[in-house]
Formats: structure tokens, sequence, C-alpha cells
């Protein structure tokens, strides 16, 4: 199982960004506990649909702590949340979901997969 499928199969039992982020557990320098509170207030993207996706969080986290970068702007990241968006169609979890338009762009499974195939890009581009 490669790693955004591992993710996809994590959100059965966790939100998308804590899926997200115990996908990489074994590369990031934190417990799974850690991780767990870490992104549990992301379930329903940030602020209860409004805002972020809560997998897009997740792989930002992710991508700051393995770029290793402890100031600025992360040029990286600008990369990844626009490889999100054309993966996905947006970036607000009540896009994603169509809860205004009634038509799903991305599920959460595929944000999912798509959050960590970005991340995996960025970090390629990093070496």
């Amino acid at each position: 199982m490669n790693r955004s499928e591992l993710g996809a199969s994590l959100k059965r039992s966790h939100n998308c960004c804590q899926a997200v982020l115990l996908a990489f557990e074994d590369k990031l320098p934190y417990d799974k506990e850690s991780l767990l509170m870490l992104g549990s207030t992301f379930g329903s993207g940030m602020g209860g649909m409004m805002g972020t996706c809560g997998a897009l969080i997740g792989a930002e986290m992710v991508l700051g702590i393995l770029s290793k970068q402890t100031r600025g702007m992360n040029p990286v990241s600008r990369k990844l949340f626009q490889t999100f968006e054309e993966k996905c169609g947006a970036s607000r979890c009540i896009d994603l979901k169509g809860v205004v338009t009634g038509h799903m762009l991305c599920s959460c499974e595929d944000c999912v997969k798509n959050a960590i195939e970005a991340v995996d890009d960025q970090l390629g581009s990093l070496s």
C-alpha cells in the first residue's frame, strides 16, 4: 500500500487532517498521539467547513516539518496549495463537498490522497 492509499484508509477512522499527518508518521518527529492531537480540530476543515480543507492543512503541516524551514514563507507551500486546488477543484471544505452547489468536487478520501501526493511532489523538488 502506498502512502496516499494509506492516508485514504486512515480517513475511515480519523479526520482528513489526521489521516494526512498519520500517513507521514514514519517521517515525522512526533508520536501518533501528538499527531492525532495536532490534527484533531481540523475535522470538516478549518472553521467547520468554512475554511481550508483539513487534508490540505495536514499536508502543509507535514511539508513545514519536513522542509525544515523555520522562518519566512516556505516557497514550496504555494506550489503545494496550487497542486491541491488543481487536483481537487477548490481548497475550502464547503466548496469541495458542494454544500452550496449540490455538486461535490472531491471526496474526503480523494482530498487526502491528493494532499499526500502533493506533499510527495514538493518533497521531491527539495531533494
